[in-house]
């Protein structure tokens, strides 16, 4: 046939035509996929080059199988931070974007879990299967979507409960030197969450692996560890991992939140997170500040505190409440550090070791502790029985320090301090036995009522257990008034001092 022939010029115009459409339509798969190279490896971080379009925190494969997310977008070179070990790395291995920014799995799958700050199971428990995953850096909630801060979040722990009350959608802050007991008040108020429904996500920043097995253990001992999170990134981990773990947990708490359901997660701590933030910041070349510490050391704790909070009834009312925990050195709450998160917060539970040396636990010092939410959230009962607490109590200790002096006193002097003494042995209170709110009550009623006056100290805690088996056994009816809100009548009071008599 000759070329000129039109029936054979058509066919072939339309091969063409369909030849370009095709090329056309798979144009992104005929485009070579960017490959990055190392030209640095740090600890825990790495300078690449060669991937032009890759997106801040996003989730890159560096070498065969590790991890990384992307830090730094500089005109020549991508910082990454490590997220796995980097024992198999070298300057020169390939770096391959996924383009996926840095997320996490959520859902009922993750409860009674052992997680690594990826979603990584390590608990030997198999796979986690999720449909749902979320981005571990996400906007905190709008203002107009919040709700006041009302319904209280009982820990079981008198002093905390009674005197700096933590309501539903707080940050509260819980700092003290080291081995004060700032963990073991974040403990007892997770075994409190029981019979709550409270879902509890316990986060480990830089902790001893060994201390967190310890605290695996006694969360499953005491049958809540199915209605737990555990996030881990101990102390041997990536700094990179440490830093993306609180954000992680976080949005791990939100989805619960989401879907109108209470949440209280606890990060352990933040100064070690601070730290590794500190530690990839200087390794990447950016400029430090006070203490070394970079610029938006302060923004790195606000925009992950600032997630916690109460949603509107018509968003489903969920919450998301924080307990984070710093620690300070040679008691200086005015640290870098500290001082910020005092900032961010709603107030603060402070333990310090002068108390816990002294035997008083738990340590907490009633007079540099405050929440900044205070009485709105709590149940109406402690406000008849607790509302002059505090304040007389810090007049004893006050008036304690200076009675070492004095040689003699007066009548109302020695009463005033004996009533003290009696209030302090009754805010004593052993580890893993959280109380019920109408026993807490009772007992409070009765040593602000005189009721403890002529007792020996020694016998304090004897009459207090007496005192919560009776309340329990013949008060049902207002136990259950006072868990629900209600305020206490004069008869009710009544009532509770009658069951208080000590025999």
């Amino acid at each position: 046939m000759s070329p000129d022939n039109p029936s054979l010029q058509g066919i072939l115009d339309h091969f063409f035509d369909v030849s370009d459409q095709v090329l056309n339509d798979h144009q992104h798969q005929l485009t070579p996929q960017e490959i990055g190279t190392i030209t640095y490896l740090g600890s825990g971080i790495a300078r690449v080059t060669g991937l032009p379009n890759v997106k801040s925190e996003e989730l890159v494969t560096l070498g065969s199988n590790n991890l990384g997310m992307v830090f730094n977008l500089d005109p020549e070179e991508v910082g990454v931070i490590l997220l796995d070990a980097d024992e198999t790395l070298t300057a020169g291995c390939e770096v391959y974007p996924t383009g996926r920014v840095m997320d996490v799995p959520v859902g009922e799958e993750l409860l009674g879990r052992v997680v690594d700050g990826m979603g990584r199971p390590l608990d030997n428990r198999g796979a986690i299967v999720v449909t749902d995953r979320l981005p571990i850096e996400r906007e905190a909630v709008a203002i107009m979507d919040r709700a006041p801060v009302t319904v209280p979040l009982q820990t079981g722990i008198k002093v905390i409960d009674a005197l700096i009350p933590i309501g539903r959608g707080q940050r509260e802050l819980i700092l003290g030197d080291r081995q004060t007991g700032k963990t073991a008040i974040a403990l007892d108020t997770i075994l409190n969450q029981k019979e709550t429904g409270v879902i509890s996500i316990y986060c480990a920043i830089g902790q001893r692996s060994s201390a967190v097995a310890k605290l695996i253990d006694e969360l499953r001992t005491y049958g809540v560890m199915d209605n737990c999170i555990v996030v881990v990134a101990p102390g041997e981990s990536p700094p990179g991992l440490q830093y993306i773990t609180p954000y992680a947990a976080t949005s791990m708490g939100e989805y619960f939140m989401s879907q109108g359901r209470d949440v209280l997660i606890i990060y352990d701590d933040l100064i070690q997170h601070a730290r590794a933030y500190r530690e990839l910041s200087l390794l990447l070349r950016r400029p430090p500040g006070r203490e070394a510490f970079p610029g938006d050391i302060f923004y790195i704790h606000s925009r992950l505190l600032e997630r916690s909070t109460r949603l509107r009834p018509d968003l489903g009312g969920g919450s998301l409440t924080a307990l984070p925990i710093v620690e300070t050195e040679a008691q200086n709450i005015s640290a870098y550090i500290p001082t910020n998160l005092v900032s961010i917060t709603d107030g603060q539970i402070y333990l310090t070791p002068d108390l816990f040396q002294k035997g008083i636990l738990p340590a907490v010092d009633v007079g540099r502790s405050v929440s900044r939410v205070g009485g709105k959230t709590q149940l109406k009962a402690y406000r008849s029985v607790a509302g002059d607490l505090r304040l007389s109590y810090s007049q004893f200790e006050e008036l304690e320090s200076f009675s070492r002096f004095a040689t003699r006193l007066d009548t109302a002097t020695r009463q005033t301090l004996e009533r003290g003494r009696r209030v302090r042995e009754v805010l004593k209170q052993p580890q893993y036995e959280p109380i019920p709110v109408a026993e807490q009550i009772a007992v409070l009623l009765a040593v602000s009522q005189g009721v403890f006056d002529e007792l020996p100290l020694d016998k304090m805690n004897e009459a207090q257990t007496i005192i919560r088996q009776k309340v329990a056994e013949k008060l049902p009816k207002l136990c259950e008034k006072i868990e629900q809100g209600e305020g206490l009548s004069e008869s009710d009071r009544k009532a509770l001092l009658k069951v208080a008599k000590v025999d």
